[in-house]
């Protein structure tokens, strides 16, 4: 229950209520408490001018609040009646429990009546400190509002429940312990302010004191007081107005203003109330408990908390700690390369040294024995060693200077560590903010209407949904082995129509298709059911697709066109980004729309226009290929170059393969991508031009043109690969 305390005290004197009242905004005050705060307020704005004017509406006339500023979170701790400039203004202070309220301005003439009956000046105005509505009091003063006997026996029994020691209900600051209870008064009071307050002479000298202990009792077994009305002090509370919401004696009904309200018994609506507040606090209980429960899950979270930061410490301790080793592990070998240079550097020098003081020793011993021969007198046989000395004198000066006093190793040691990129990825090292990923796309729709069959080929079409807001980087077409097996990857792009070619004839498949971008990939959309077509001869036909299905490949077909978005500037597309040509006598790159990473693909070019003998270039190239060179120049392309008499094949400036062999208007070149072999294969008026052009190719590949102004040709996708190559293949 002492959650409950705060729900007891008054908000001026932060006290248990004493004699609660309930003003109009359903708030309470202590009586001695709504004394001390009541402000007098101009005649012009009392009930009895409002009601002389026509203006009053009923008996607390609430003032606007435009004009009344008693209370403000924001005020400089004073609070004045705005709407005259003549009130008097009073200081603000606070309550024990943090409420802002207005002392009177004048102190309380000295009475023995209790507050309830005590004088009220005239226009007194009263602010509720809670909610701060403020209201004019009528000729009744306090007396007019109710008592809130309901919560008098709360505070009664709430008291009784505790064992601490009863306090005086006077004392200002620090309550005493109570030694005296005054039975007429009810007020429990210690001896200092027993004496102050109750002095035992006059009129206070019949009352009767007793221990606080039997007060207690008493207090707790005297009856109930009966609510009266406060209009007629002698009547006791007997009907309910459903209009006014609030008790009203039968003299009220006969004579006063609730003679024409709807009225009901006292007793039904008391139970009809128990039972409204009753289920309102099964609500309320239910919030209470899921707040509970929410704050069992915060102390959860709180531990939770702890031991991931502990884990996380130890997680990251762990990760610099494995920094700190590798850096020290790879600081040892440097540091074993720098002792191996040293003991080399030290070896060839050492060597040298060695090498030189020999050679030094025996030039020397040379040197001294010429001169001793110089010193012999016999012409004669002087003259028989002399020669020979001469060229030994020579040759050992000749060995001296071929390099042989030069050091063969410096001091500096050729090594120079650079570090500044692990300081900047040191400096760089930081969490990564884990970003809640973007949806996927939604599941594609295949086009019923637009998907068919022809021969042994499926074209298939599909859409993304109308109400789509996720975009799709692209599609996985996906088809059975049209025996109910496993399915397989037969198309990987942007493009929302495929053919798919060499199937079997007169058999049925499934196919399916899903949408995928960097988050990740759609669910598949509905199963589609194929059905070839019979075939002119099945039978005498039987061998090749028994090697067709040897092949175990589905061939994807796709349409596609320039991409203006990759074309260098100087490109000129026209026929839906079918036909290209040039404004510029160099050589200018345009990519196709659709890249490749698997399958088979065949597509041709046909020239248009063929001027000057120029050599344009076919190919594939990687999206970042160089837009302003020939294609095959850089790295980035491979392709196939060639004239009116010859071709030659071309990636990273090499040129390999001359052919013999070139083309004119008219003239049609095909290339033949296969990433099953990751082959690139060119064709000039469906004959194979040279070898297989590049092996080992793998990755994403875009179809590729370079030409300038002299030439213009034309894109024809769709097509089947050539009879002779899915010969050779289905033979390999």
């Amino acid at each position: 229950m002492e959650e409950m305390e705060e729900e007891l005290k008054c908000p001026v004197c932060g006290s248990f209520y004493r004699e609660p009242i309930i003003l109009p905004c359903s708030h309470n005050l202590c009586q001695a408490c709504a004394r001390n705060i009541l402000v007098q307020t101009p005649e012009s704005e009392s009930p009895q001018s409002r009601r002389a004017s026509g203006s009053g509406v009923s008996d607390y006339d609430y003032l606007d609040l435009d004009k009344m500023s008693l209370y403000s979170e924001a005020d400089s701790g004073y609070g004045s009646y705005g709407g005259f400039a003549s009130a008097p203004t009073t200081p603000c202070q606070k309550s024990p429990n943090g409420v802002r309220v207005f002392p009177p301005a004048m102190p309380p003439p000295p009475t023995h009546l209790s507050p309830a009956l005590a004088p009220v000046p005239r226009n007194s105005c009263i602010t509720c400190p809670q909610c701060h509505r403020s209201l004019i009091l009528d000729d009744r003063g306090l007396r007019g509002f109710p008592k809130n006997r309901v919560l008098e026996g709360v505070i009664d029994r709430y008291q009784q429940s505790k064992a601490a020691a009863l306090k005086c209900q006077l004392c200002e600051k620090a309550p005493k312990e109570a030694t005296v209870m005054c039975e007429q008064c009810d007020v429990f009071y210690c001896d200092p302010c027993r004496l102050r307050c109750h002095p035992p002479r006059g009129p206070l000298a019949k009352h009767r004191l007793v221990p606080p202990a039997q007060g207690r009792v008493s207090r707790r077994l005297s009856p109930r007081k009966v609510s009266t009305c406060t209009d007629h002090e002698l009547e006791n509370h007997s009907m309910y107005c459903v209009q006014c919401k609030m008790p009203v004696c039968y003299q009220c009904l006969e004579e006063g203003k609730h003679s024409s309200h709807e009225v009901k018994a006292l007793g039904a609506m008391w139970k009809l109330h128990k039972s409204q507040l009753s289920q309102a606090l099964n609500g309320l209980s239910d919030r209470a408990k899921e707040a509970k429960e929410f704050l069992v899950q915060l102390r959860t979270m709180v531990q939770q908390i702890q031991e991931n930061s502990v884990e996380f410490e130890a997680c990251l301790v762990a990760q610099c700690d494995a920094l700190i080793d590798a850096l020290n592990r790879r600081k040892a070998q440097l540091l074993a390369r720098v002792n191996k240079e040293h003991e080399h550097k030290l070896k060839v020098v050492r060597d040298q040294i060695s090498h030189c003081t020999v050679k030094l020793r025996q030039t020397t011993g040379l040197m001294e024995y010429c001169l001793e021969v110089i010193k012999e007198n016999d012409p004669s046989g002087f003259l028989q060693i002399s020669d020979a000395l001469i060229r030994r004198v020579h040759l050992t000066e000749d060995q001296w200077g071929k390099g042989t006093l030069t050091p063969r190793m410096t001091t500096d040691f050729d090594l120079s560590l650079d570090n500044s990129p692990l300081l900047q990825s040191i400096h760089q090292l930081d969490f990564v903010q884990v970003k809640a990923s973007s949806p996927v796309p939604a599941t594609p729709i295949l086009q019923l209407e637009e998907c068919c069959t022809h021969n042994n080929s499926a074209t298939l079409s599909w859409k993304q949904p109308p109400l789509s807001t996720v975009a799709a980087e692209g599609y996985i077409l996906e088809l059975d082995d049209g025996s109910g097996g496993q399915f397989r990857e037969v198309y990987v792009g942007k493009e929302t129509m495929c053919t798919v070619d060499g199937l079997h004839f007169n058999s049925t498949y499934n196919a399916r298709v899903k949408a995928f971008n960097k988050t990740g990939v759609s669910p598949y959309s509905k199963t589609l059911v194929l059905q070839t077509s019979e075939g002119c001869n099945f039978e005498t036909q039987s061998a090749s697709y028994s090697q067709l299905v040897d092949i175990k490949k589905l061939l994807a077909v796709a349409w596609f066109a320039f991409d203006p978005g990759s074309a260098h500037s100087d490109i000129i597309l026209s026929n839906d980004n079918l036909t290209v040509t040039c404004s510029s006598y160099d050589d200018r790159v345009v990519l196709g729309k659709t890249g490749f990473s698997k399958g088979v693909h065949y597509w041709e070019l046909t020239v248009d226009r063929y001027d000057n003998h120029p050599d344009p270039a076919f190919g594939v190239a990687r999206i970042d290929v160089m837009k302003d060179v020939m294609l095959g120049k850089d790295d980035k392309a491979w392709a196939m170059y060639v004239d009116n008499n010859r071709s030659w094949f071309m990636h990273n400036n090499s040129h390999t393969n001359r052919t013999e062999g070139g083309i004119t208007k008219g003239a049609t070149i095909g290339v033949l991508l296969d990433l099953n072999r990751k082959t690139l294969t060119f064709f000039v008026n469906n004959e194979q031009q040279g070898p297989i052009a590049f092996e080992n190719v793998e990755g994403l590949f875009f179809p590729a043109v370079s030409l300038n102004r002299n030439v213009q040709v034309t894109l024809h996708t769709g097509l089947p690969v050539p009879d002779f190559y899915s010969s050779r293949a289905s033979i390999a």
